[in-house]
């Protein structure tokens, strides 16, 4: 079986998102995978193991109430660096612009850090 590479499986994470498909997440941790989540203040929250951070990121991908959306992510090697927009209503301060740092090895997220703009 073909691994994915960093690209692939940021497009799938993303998508997941954007979409409102957590199961395309399925695949997509590793079992030793790493959150550090944007919020809450002031260092986020911290989550541990592959189960842990699915039911995270399926929760969030799984709310029509977010609007995801992606910017130009570059890849250096096995990090992504992913910019967007995350918006939850239609006033100018339901949103908020943040970034995601990405670790994949073996076509599986392992480590993902999440900050937004103050």
């Amino acid at each position: 079986m073909r691994v994915r590479t960093t690209r692939e499986v940021l497009d799938l994470y993303n998508d997941a998102f954007r979409l409102h498909e957590p199961g395309l997440l399925n695949d997509l941790i590793a079992d030793d995978c790493v959150i550090e989540d944007s919020g809450p203040a002031p260092d986020g929250l911290r989550r541990e193991g592959g189960r842990a951070c699915l039911a995270r990121w399926s929760e969030l991908a799984g709310n029509r109430a977010l609007r995801f959306t992606p910017e130009t992510a570059e890849i250096h090697g096995d990090l992504a660096v992913q910019p967007w927009h995350l918006q939850w209503g239609d006033g100018e301060q339901d949103r908020v612009r943040g970034v995601n740092l990405i670790r994949i090895r073996g076509g599986r997220i392992t480590e993902a850090r999440g900050y937004v703009k103050a």
